[in-house]
């Protein structure tokens, strides 16, 4: 245990001192650790996503259980991975205190007494802890301060569910590929496999318990593809027909591509600026039996890529904060800084004015995000209407077009525009 305590604190001080990415960092730890079982393997991502999922919480109480800054700050992500493990996780206290004491003798031999002290300090008073820890925002919400204040700006009393949302567990969900079965005849399957799973949308089946895929039957035949719920309102807003042609301008990695196609014979064009990312959406296009021209390009320099042909319909999933899917990246929370949200609202409208002039007369374009910031969604939508008379935001069936994270989906926002006379 001591090795993958080790291990995570590598993983989170590479994500919050040197800024990187959690999926890759632990993707990159794991491929060092080819020997370890898939237990280890899950441990590590647990503890990984868990003491970044409550960073807040727990640096708040670290805070309160140092007399002085800690100057090796590899004891001090030691402590916090050993925290998160103290207090969510089913592992006996005092393994874990041993373990730390061990991990630390490795990485500082000086501060394992102190180690010793701090996580035993915790154990003996944890209960008043938290309660102090509750003291200060971030302490209770395990979100950054500014990221609060937004949220209490935009959202009023509503900001304290999407933030207790945003530091759960997020569900498995599934999308049934419908040219190969009903969403009923799947649900069979799953109670079959004794997999709990319940209707949630057309396509949609969650989960009671996230599995593996290799235990969905006919995953690696097409029969189905995990997706969130919110995300799979994309294909329906979209309104396909046979016979349109689609263009995807962010599609990586490729699952909403994939459920238009899945919904209609449409010629689609997917595209993505990431050439590596292109090749997860061919792998998902494949597994299901589906065919798609892609392309390599930019959003927003269409002039480099375009055919000149128009699209009866374009979904521009952009770029963006990511602010509702945080639960299922917790690094988001820490990574992101406020000045960040404006400079994706700048990306965002150019790609959307961008791409608007490939829109065929009476088409529609679907704007999307993954955020739950009003700057980078209607705000975004508007000053684009203001400035394109023959653009109109249509009505669906969002109100506001803004789905707030639940336990059932993500945080997404959608806004339908039209191209008129």
């Amino acid at each position: 245990m001591h090795n993958i305590q080790l291990a995570a604190t590598q993983i989170v001080q590479q994500v919050l001192v040197d800024g990187r990415n959690l999926n890759q960092v632990l993707d990159e730890s794991l491929r060092r650790k080819s020997v370890w079982t898939p237990a280890q393997r899950a441990a590590l991502q647990d503890l990984s996503y868990g003491t970044l999922r409550f960073y807040g919480q727990l640096n708040s109480i670290l805070n309160l259980l140092l007399h002085k800054h800690m100057t090796d700050n590899r004891i001090t992500y030691l402590l916090l991975v050993a925290l998160y493990q103290l207090q969510y996780s089913r592992a006996a206290h005092h393994a874990v205190v041993d373990h730390a004491v061990r991990s630390a003798d490795i990485l500082n031999p000086k501060i394992r007494g102190l180690v010793n002290a701090i996580l035993r300090n915790f154990l003996r008073n944890q209960t008043d802890l938290l309660a102090q820890a509750t003291m200060n925002d971030e302490g209770q919400y395990s979100h950054p301060q500014w990221w609060i204040d937004e949220l209490r700006a935009q959202y009023g009393a509503d900001a304290a569910a999407i933030l207790d949302v945003g530091n759960g567990h997020p569900p498995m969900t599934l999308r049934v590929n419908q040219r190969r079965g009903t969403t009923a005849d799947y649900l069979a399957k799953l109670i079959e496999q004794d997999i709990p799973a319940r209707l949630i949308a057309p396509d949609a089946l969650q989960l009671d318990k996230p599995v593996s895929v290799d235990k969905l039957p006919g995953f690696f035949e097409g029969l189905v593809s995990v997706q969130d719920a919110g995300a799979q309102y994309a294909a329906r807003l979209l309104d396909v027909k046979s016979g349109m042609r689609v263009l995807d301008a962010c599609a990586a990695p490729g699952g909403k591509a994939a459920h238009i196609l899945e919904l209609a014979d449409v010629e689609m064009v997917a595209l993505d600026k990431d050439e590596k990312r292109l090749l997860r959406v061919n792998e998902n296009l494949q597994r299901l039996e589906l065919s798609a021209t892609l392309l390599a390009g930019d959003a927003a320099a269409p002039e480099q890529w375009w055919d000149g042909k128009p699209f009866e319909r374009i979904l521009a999933d952009v770029p963006c904060s990511a602010t509702g899917v945080v639960r299922r990246h917790p690094d988001i929370k820490w990574l992101r800084r406020k000045k960040d949200i404006a400079s994706f609202a700048a990306q965002q409208s150019d790609i959307l004015q961008a791409l608007w002039p490939l829109l065929a007369q009476d088409g529609l374009f679907l704007y999307a995000t993954c955020s739950v910031f009003k700057q980078e969604n209607q705000d975004v939508v508007d000053k684009f209407l203001a400035k394109n008379p023959q653009a109109r935001q249509l009505a669906t069936e969002l109100p506001g077009g803004q789905l707030l994270p639940t336990d059932q989906h993500d945080g997404f926002f959608y806004a339908l525009l039209q191209k008129t006379a």
